[in-house]
């Protein structure tokens, strides 16, 4: 007797298949002999990778890459927002980078209150006086000139070909842009570039940025000057004070990439080296790894109950410091060796009980600060011996919507990142105190977790994710993956994850990240069990050393690419 099977059948049978995949995941990295690129948009990974593959070090591709995802990744890339660059040299130089966005010389520390004293968060999240004084171009254009080897004209021009000439639209991309279609519409500037002569995008369609294309061509030609001094300053100046802004050439002129130590860490004989403050996500994963190298895990513990609560009475104390200790440096007095210490870490494990203590009783603050979940990460390195984790962001997906008039790239709206007034939480959930309040020059507080991890003082991973106050868990737990639970970066990155921030006092999750009977075991402990919902995008690279193998990972969860040569 014959058996049909019908092609639904087939098709339930074959997506079971995936989504069991996912869940164990099982997936394997790209190999690559002489280097590798991971970013969140396959063209720009593919630009990074050439570069390399032209003899450029992974400073040269990772700039590359970081103007390249302005034009193909615009829900996160940008020119017009700011970010953070780590940066492992072959010779053992750890240093990062500080391209942060500044508030302007016109902000102050009520500005988002109304006449009642009440905090309006659609003025720190909308319009020209959410945005802050754009980094990015200055921070990679610093970073070529001090530790590249390759001109700005040839690591520029495939970004500004690809805004010229356009490229075709992927359906990501396409409804990455479509989803904002009525905010797209608010703004003419915007509407000219984000919608299709005011329709919404199709899968396959040309997208051309030629106002972006000649701003990157000033940017080739004049370099920081012609974005900080000359043209561009002065129509951004114009076009902010046409809408009401703050901005003035004084803000353009002023900003500087600052060079700061890294956080250096260990866990179980690795070095971390990751972003300083005004980012949080060194010494928050730093300090995480300090109490948890105080316990022992076997590889089987992956997604037990005792393992993440640990991972969650760890996470507790740790954003409770966060909330109350970190913010710029250069305007408050962040005590980074006695947070990141070994010392402090022993005493929180030797805090932690077999029961969950209720975030209402770990000191700290009772303030909310929330982040954006939509920024980009990408990583890079070399056949030299040098490695660069590089996370930037416009903060809310497409920042504040409006495109700048005539020149093509977006506003960031990071301003919301301030803890605009002690109590009043911004778009995501965070939590701030005075350490990160509003003045002028003042960089925001950011999760933004960059990191690198050496073996040996070799570059063993590269390592970083979007996710706003879900960064540090992500990163954290990634790193645990490889070193504790054994897994290869392709199952490190794709197997569910979790998320505790301190306050709410609940346990986020992804899709099957949980089991039953963990969920019960987590309870009867005294854990709040919160929502499923997606944790991250991690783009990371491993490196075999004594195979002289790179391995590389863009995170199933998105639509990225890892381009090795």
């Amino acid at each position: 007797m014959r058996i049909s099977i019908s092609s639904k059948i087939i098709t339930s049978l074959f997506l079971l298949l995936i989504s069991t995949q996912l869940i164990i995941a099982g997936g394997n990295p790209v190999r690559s002999k002489n280097g590798m690129v991971v970013t969140a948009s396959p063209l720009a990974s593919d630009i990074g990778a050439k570069i390399l593959s032209q003899g450029g070090n992974a400073i040269d591709a990772a700039v590359a890459v970081g103007f390249a995802l302005a034009v193909t990744y615009p829900i996160a890339g940008n020119i017009g927002g700011g970010g953070f660059m780590v940066i492992h040299l072959a010779d053992g130089t750890n240093t990062t980078l500080d391209f942060r966005e500044t508030a302007p010389l016109a902000a102050f520390e009520k500005m988002y209150l109304d006449s009642s004293g009440n905090y309006a968060p659609e003025n720190s999240q909308l319009g020209w006086k959410s945005a802050g004084v754009p980094g990015t171009v200055h921070g990679l254009i610093t970073a070529l000139n001090k530790y590249g080897s390759m001109q700005l004209k040839e690591v520029i021009q495939p970004a500004i070909d690809l805004a010229e000439n356009g490229f075709i639209l992927t359906y990501d991309i396409a409804n990455s842009i479509n989803a904002y279609y009525d905010d797209f519409m608010k703004y003419e500037s915007s509407k000219k570039i984000f919608t299709n002569n005011g329709k919404k995008f199709l899968e396959g369609d040309l997208f051309i940025q030629k106002d972006l294309a000649n701003t990157l061509k000033l940017i080739r030609d004049k370099g920081i000057d012609g974005f900080y001094k000359k043209e561009i300053a002065e129509k951004f100046v114009a076009e902010s004070q046409k809408n009401r802004g703050i901005f003035t050439l004084k803000d353009f002129e002023d900003y500087k990439t600052i060079e700061r130590e890294p956080i250096i860490g260990s866990y179980r004989g690795y070095k971390i080296v990751s972003m300083a403050p005004p980012s949080s996500g060194g010494i928050c994963l730093v300090q995480a790894l300090n109490v948890l190298e105080n316990f022992n895990f076997t590889k089987d513990e992956w997604g037990s109950s005792r393992y993440y609560h640990l991972l969650v009475e760890t996470l507790k104390r740790v954003y409770a410091d966060r909330s109350f200790h970190l913010g710029d440096p250069d305007f408050y007095p962040v005590p980074v060796g006695f947070l990141t210490s070994k010392k402090y870490g022993s005493n929180i494990a030797n805090l932690i009980t077999d029961k969950a203590l209720p975030s209402n009783r770990i000191s700290a603050t009772n303030l909310k600060y929330h982040e954006s979940e939509e920024t980009t990460h990408y990583s890079v390195a070399d056949k030299y011996g040098n490695a660069v984790s590089t996370t930037y962001t416009i903060n809310s997906a497409f920042g504040n919507r409006i495109i700048v008039e005539g020149l093509g790239f977006l506003l960031n709206n990071e301003m919301d990142d301030f803890s605009s007034k002690p109590g009043a939480p911004n778009q995501f959930g965070l939590i701030g105190s005075a350490a990160n309040s509003i003045q002028p020059k003042k960089r925001m507080l950011s999760s933004m977790t960059p990191t690198i991890v050496l073996k040996d003082d070799k570059p063993f991973m590269v390592i970083g994710s979007p996710g706003g106050s879900t960064i540090i868990t992500q990163v954290l737990q990634t790193i645990q993956n490889v070193i504790d639970f054994g897994m290869n970066l392709y199952d490190a990155i794709a197997v569910p994850r979790i998320h505790h921030q301190w306050l709410p006092d609940e346990i986020n999750y992804e899709n099957h990240g949980l089991s039953e009977d963990v969920k019960r075991n987590m309870t009867e402990r005294g854990h709040i069990i919160g929502s499923i919902k997606s944790l991250g995008r991690m783009e990371g690279i491993l490196i075999d050393i004594k195979k002289n193998v790179f391995y590389g990972t863009s995170d199933p969860r998105g639509y990225g690419k890892a381009t090795g040569y």
